[in-house]
């Protein structure tokens, strides 16, 4: 809205160094800038606000994780912090006129209102279990269609909206709509729920120690918008050889409104935090993550950008099928690892919370750096 104002006003009187702000450059870096001081300025207040409700994190007494008790009395749902300084930079700096500002706004809010009442069962109903599940992948689902349906029917979308680039390989993309033009939806819109759902559920099980989703969450931002800026770019996408993909530019300045309040939210949420997330922020991370992956076809990069989510999960996969396999054949389930997701394996080994944190963000920046490596090596 504010770009929109400023547009307005130098159309009108040519002030001078208005022009600056036509460019993503400048206004990617006035959105992060302006989230990152939203974050640190709303997040003391919320953090107040949510100790005087008494909205503190419900630990399980039988996760076997007796160093995480003294956690019991830390606020929670202070997703709130990120996707208000998330939304509202990306509101103030985008492109008012394109549907990606408004799809990933979508996309954002949706999850973060099911992350919310999910908290909000566990924390002030006092329901460990939170929102029942087939509710959270409702929600989910929708997201994920709706996002999909957009994308495959908006007429400005239809030169390319059911290709997808694959990773290392030159001129090579994947068309969803291999079965044929007209019943290309019938993949595509699927994929889409898939991933949606997908990587928000993996950074939801990320979310487990202090500072990991909010730190690897950022590292994947500046990857993702890295990418949605050299794709809206003609003379780069043509020198890379990838996907031109007109407008995905705005896709940067929401990239770095995610980055600039996932960092002003690590000033509350590194150890020990000040301040949990909860769902109400995993759920919308994840989703955001998600869906600029999407927007800008790069979807099958997200095992590498997300890999530290992809562990996390994986690790969970393999643990309660070992168990189920085991009970079922020996009468006695058996496990892999001490505990998942894999972050818990390394605290029971004995590795300080904070170590673990630490090493998984160099993890996270070393898949950023093979990621972008992608763009030349093929």
């Amino acid at each position: 809205m504010l770009y929109e104002l400023l547009a307005w006003i130098n159309e009108l009187y040519a002030p001078p160094g208005f022009d600056a702000f036509d460019f993503i450059t400048t206004r990617t870096a006035l959105a992060a800038a302006t989230a990152l001081v939203i974050s640190l300025i709303i997040g003391r207040q919320i953090i107040r606000w949510l100790i005087k409700m008494q909205l503190k994190e419900v630990i399980r007494e039988d996760i076997g994780l007796h160093t995480h008790l003294n956690k019991v009395d830390t606020p929670t749902m202070g997703g709130v912090i990120i996707i208000l300084a998330t939304v509202i930079p990306a509101m103030l700096w985008m492109n008012m006129y394109s549907i990606y500002t408004w799809m990933i706004v979508f996309v954002v809010l949706v999850l973060g209102v099911v992350g919310f009442v999910d908290d909000y069962i566990k924390v002030v109903r006092r329901n460990k279990s939170g929102l029942h599940g087939w509710i959270k992948v409702f929600g989910q689902v929708f997201v994920g269609i709706v996002l999909g349906a957009t994308l495959y029917f908006w007429p400005e979308f239809h030169e390319y909206n059911t290709l997808t680039t694959v990773p290392f390989l030159k001129e090579v993309n994947i068309d969803y709509a291999f079965l044929g033009e007209s019943t290309g939806w019938l993949i595509y819109i699927p994929v889409v729920v898939f991933i949606i759902t997908g990587v928000s559920n993996a950074a939801n099980l990320t979310d487990g120690l202090d500072g990991l989703l909010s730190g690897t969450s950022a590292i994947a931002g500046v990857i993702l918008g890295i990418f949605a800026y050299v794709s809206g770019r003609t003379d780069f996408s043509n020198f890379l050889n990838i996907m031109y993909l007109p407008g995905s530019g705005e896709l940067t300045i929401f990239a770095a409104s995610l980055v600039g309040a996932c960092l002003g939210f690590l000033w509350y949420n590194t150890y020990p935090a000040s301040v949990f997330m909860g769902d109400t922020g995993s759920l919308a991370i994840g989703g955001a993550l998600g869906a600029i992956a999407i927007m800008i076809h790069k979807e099958l990069l997200l095992p590498i950008i997300c890999g530290i989510f992809v562990v996390e999960t994986i690790s969970v996969i393999i643990q309660t099928s070992y168990f189920k396999y085991t009970k079922w054949k020996y009468g006695e389930g058996r496990r892999v690892y001490l505990m998942t997701p894999i972050h818990h394996h390394f605290e029971k080994l004995g590795w300080p919370e904070s170590k673990i944190v630490i090493r998984f963000w160099i993890v996270a920046i070393l898949l950023g750096i093979i990621s972008l490596l992608t763009l030349k090596l093929r």
